[in-house]
């Protein structure tokens, strides 16, 4: 779906990006990640020119976007910005139909388009859609921005540190949303992050990106356990322990969960679910000590310290 093939952008004369390669598969996440000034935003604005590359091809579903008119490319991708970046003067309504407008939808499919997505992210149009932006609180402005990217039902998202300006309990809010919105699951996402948290919880893959170079690509549990260097370990070293319980799932420990039972009422959960989301569920024990993972033919039941003993074992045998 995007493709860049050896893309470099210059600044008199040096580097910002520096012949970088990576593939974006239709509807996955790619996470860019890295420290401030390392290309990895400079890398997104190329996507949709906002920035022109100085050298290489960069391409969206096949076609090479240095071929296409700007304002068409953009059309076609959704945009989300740290600061929402929304007309002040333009209603919530009216800044979440800007595309739709602009592709000449009708007033009844856009204003229908504006109010199904302010319900999805918990801001009742009949009390938010006639408002302005400054009447917003900052996450609430940031909902508006998701939304705006979404209306047109872009197959393409950047995004642009989209959570970077907010405080940490919104944040978190605001990304579980995110992650549950439909609209999202659909899309093919590059998403920029300095936050390593955020990475592993967002990412299908991760390309982790220092001094305008790629220094690996791959899925958050390979960049864990088996960096390419020691720069990547080193950058995924602090809170190791929840990344390597959010990299992992119950499916990949389940052959070494030993056995459990279940007493009462339980909760099965898939087996696609992370061993942090785990972990999660059963601190706060809303049904069970216990939970049960179900795959074809078989059931375990484990608590925190079975879970614990199959994480430490797959981690053994992992390193050999």
């Amino acid at each position: 779906m995007i493709k860049l093939t050896q893309v470099s952008k210059l600044y008199n004369g040096n580097p910002a990006v520096n012949n970088i390669s990576f593939e974006v598969k239709e509807g996955e996440n790619m996470v860019l990640l890295g420290t401030s000034g390392c290309g990895k935003t400079t890398t997104l604005r190329m996507i949709n020119r906002l920035v022109e590359p100085s050298a290489g091809i960069i391409e969206v579903n096949g076609t090479n976007v240095g071929a296409q008119q700007r304002e068409s490319l953009r059309r076609g991708i959704g945009y989300v910005l740290q600061h929402n970046g929304l007309f002040p003067h333009y209603t919530i309504a009216e800044n979440i139909g800007l595309v739709p407008t602009l592709l000449k939808w009708s007033k009844k499919k856009t204003q229908q388009r504006s109010d199904e997505l302010l319900e999805k992210l918990h801001l009742p149009p009949a009390q938010y859609g006639k408002l302005y932006p400054g009447q917003l609180s900052g996450g609430q402005q940031q909902r508006v921005g998701l939304a705006r990217a979404l209306a047109a039902n872009p197959p393409v998202l950047l995004m642009d540190e989209p959570f970077g300006a907010l405080d940490p309990v919104t944040r978190t809010a605001i990304k579980k949303e995110f992650s549950a919105l439909e609209e999202f699951r659909k899309k093919t996402i590059v998403l920029v992050t300095h936050d390593v948290q955020e990475a592993f919880e967002l990412g299908d893959r991760i390309c982790l990106m220092d001094k305008g170079e790629i220094v690996q690509t791959g899925s958050p549990a390979e960049l864990l356990f088996k960096p390419a260097n020691a720069f990547v370990s080193g950058f995924l070293n602090n809170n190791r322990l929840s990344l390597e319980l959010q990299a992992l799932t119950l499916n990949d420990v389940f052959a070494l969960l030993p056995p459990g039972h279940m007493e009462g009422e339980g909760l099965n959960i898939q087996p696609a679910t992370t061993l942090w989301s785990s972990m999660e569920q059963l601190a706060s024990r809303h049904r069970a000590d216990q939970i049960g993972v179900v795959t074809i033919g078989a059931t375990k039941h484990f608590d925190i310290a079975r879970l614990m003993g199959a994480f430490t074992l797959y981690k053994t045998r992992l390193h050999g």
